[in-house]
């Protein structure tokens, strides 16, 4: 098993930029597949970004393309998601997520989840 712990969130204004971790512990981080995904109010959960183990392959929404970054650093056991040019629209609890193996853009098919962060963007 795996846990994770998001950070860095927080209130910013549009056009800012933030850049969230998702800390993990338990079994080898590189085994899993990561991703992130955020949940407005009133809204369904949706993906953000995903990586795969060795974070040679990125997938974005489309929504976030060009403005997000996501990576990860396997030796230190980290997840990262640089987030630039921030919308009002970006308002949301964010959520990291882990799968064994093979990387997903499917929120179902992830096993281990964080408690979120909050990212508030002020227009």
């Amino acid at each position: 098993q795996v846990q994770l712990a998001e950070s860095g969130g927080g209130l910013v204004q549009a056009g800012g930029s933030l850049r969230l971790s998702c800390a993990a512990s338990g079994r080898a981080f590189s085994s899993y597949a990561m991703g992130w995904f955020r949940q407005a109010p009133g809204k369904e959960r949706e993906f953000v970004a995903a990586i795969s183990r060795r974070g040679g392959d990125t997938y974005y929404a489309d929504s976030v393309k060009g403005r997000f970054t996501i990576s990860r650093d396997n030796a230190k056991n980290t997840m990262y998601l640089q987030m630039n040019t921030l919308k009002f629209e970006d308002t949301a609890v964010y959520y990291c997520a882990a799968r064994s193996l093979i990387v997903t853009m499917s929120a179902n098919e992830y096993n281990y989840w964080g408690q979120g962060t909050q990212v508030t963007v002020s227009s």
